[in-house]
């Protein structure tokens, strides 16, 4: 059975060898991250590489999302490496100390004693530690501990409702990005933008280092979500990246925003990933919590095109069983989604002629019961469009273009074929995509197909065409 939401899988020290990376993409994995909020340029470029080669021995189209670390907006390193925090004890952020100890700790974002007062909360470590900042003096943040624990070296700090000024693009990130171009990823995701104007910034610095790539904007502070519309509009897609978030705007908010960027993100064709602990516990276990499996379904139900593993597959004990429990979980959950096809049609406004092919395309499928979509595509457009409403009919996009092939790779509900465009007629492609999908055991002679093409061919753009087809017929039905 084909799964049509994707799965993204982080590479690290558990998942870097050619053998585990090959299993876990045969398991399910459709696009790998590359965290470059670790390693070094040419570690990124050597798993590039890798994902590459093994994809193409396993012979399916994976897609490479590198993932920049954005500001680090972090504590220092104490001299012990770890510290205890007390509730009510005073504690100390200091821009100026080197090794901390459990009096005070250094800052490597050191511009958090302009952008805090006396009154605002700080939250460390994900929110596991409160601290009230008392005053600022100078390089200086006096706080006391509302909730303490273990406090250990470089860990997360957040403002409780946002406010860091801190730029979404450092110094690191365009000379990340210039590496990403040069490796040919597919896709960059930028680290706490604040407005589109972040986003319109990674698209040119892609485009000028030679780079394609889409740009995703990982939603994660409050004030991208008070932009978050204009924010997507900017971007090719969203990440919901729910663990700053959740430190930013409070858990409880967490599930209603997945929700809305989610339905936002498909009603303006952009791609949603949602990400962060969707199966934690597998780092350490061989199988998920209940509460794991619910959150996975929940954000396959919420319509987003892919569930996301970090440390799962990164550092995990499990990373190829996770892989497979994560498929698991997203087909069974497709199994239950009931189709809202005639009612979703009901908002659309159709403005391109290659956009109204591709809507129609999914509603005679459904109403056909066809047994699948072949959209032939240069950019992936087409597939996208179609994505973006669910019918029940998995589309399969064909394209000579192999940039597009592994973008598509992230596409909900889409399955990207390399089809060799040889020169012939329209008619004559039509029947090569017939006859590639009977070859590959998608179709067999007596089943309906939709097929869309453009004319004139190789036209990025062009989609004008639509035909209906039973398989092993001489003559289409056109429309």
């Amino acid at each position: 059975m084909s799964r049509d939401t994707k799965i993204v899988a982080t590479l690290g020290p558990a998942s870097s060898d050619a053998d585990t990376l090959e299993r876990m993409i045969r398991a399910g994995v459709d696009v790998v991250r590359l965290n470059f909020s670790h390693g070094k340029p040419e570690d990124h470029v050597a798993r590039g590489r890798l994902v590459r080669e093994v994809a193409a021995r396993v012979g399916r189209p994976v897609g490479i999302l590198a993932d920049l670390q954005g500001p680090k907006i972090r504590v220092g390193r104490f001299a012990d490496g770890r510290i205890w925090l007390e509730k009510g004890q005073r504690f100390i952020l200091d821009a100026n100390c080197d090794l901390g100890n459990g009096e005070r700790v250094g800052l490597d974002y050191k511009a958090l004693t302009r952008d805090v007062s006396a009154g605002s909360v700080l939250l460390l470590d994900d929110g596991r530690i409160v601290l009230d900042v008392e005053r600022v003096v100078g390089s200086e943040i006096f706080t006391i501990v509302r909730h303490g624990g273990e406090l250990s070296d470089n860990k997360g700090i957040n403002r409780q409702g946002g406010g860091l000024s801190a730029p979404a693009l450092t110094a690191k990130d365009m000379e990340d990005i210039r590496t990403a171009a040069g490796m040919g990823v597919d896709f960059v995701a930028v680290s706490f933008p604040k407005s589109a104007a972040d986003m319109y910034m990674a698209k040119q610095l892609i485009h000028a280092a030679g780079g394609q790539a889409h740009t995703i904007a990982k939603i994660e502070r409050v004030e991208a979500v008070a932009a978050l519309e204009e924010i997507i509009a900017a971007s090719d897609g969203i990440m919901v990246a729910r663990g700053d978030l959740a430190v930013e705007v409070g858990d409880a908010a967490v599930p209603a925003l997945q929700k809305r960027m989610i339905r936002l993100a498909r009603e303006k064709n952009r791609l949603a990933i949602t990400a962060t602990q969707m199966m934690e516990s597998m780092i350490l276990a061989p199988a998920p919590t209940r509460a794991e499996v619910s959150d996975v379904a929940n954000a396959v139900l919420d319509g987003t095109d892919a569930v996301m593993l970090s440390a799962e597959t990164a550092s995990g004990r499990y990373p190829v069983e996770t892989v497979e429990a994560m498929a698991r979980i997203c087909q069974a959950a497709e199994e239950s989604a009931e189709v809202t096809l005639d009612r979703e049609f009901l908002d659309q406004v159709f403005t391109r002629i290659d956009q109204t092919i591709s809507l129609a395309a999914i509603w005679t499928a459904y109403h056909l019961k066809v047994k699948a979509i072949a959209a032939l595509t240069e950019s992936g457009a087409t597939a996208l469009w179609m994505s973006r409403l669910s019918c029940g009919v998995p589309v399969y996009a064909l394209t000579p273009q192999p940039d597009a092939l592994t973008k598509m790779s992230l596409y909900r509900a889409v399955f990207p074929l390399f089809m060799s465009q040889r020169p012939t007629t329209r008619d004559e492609l039509l029947k090569d995509a017939e006859q590639l999908l009977t070859d590959a055991g998608i179709v067999r002679k007596g089943d309906f197909i939709v097929l869309t093409a453009g004319d004139p061919m190789g036209t990025s753009g062009g989609t004008n065409t639509l035909k209906i087809v039973r398989v092993g017929d001489q003559q289409p039905y056109q429309v």
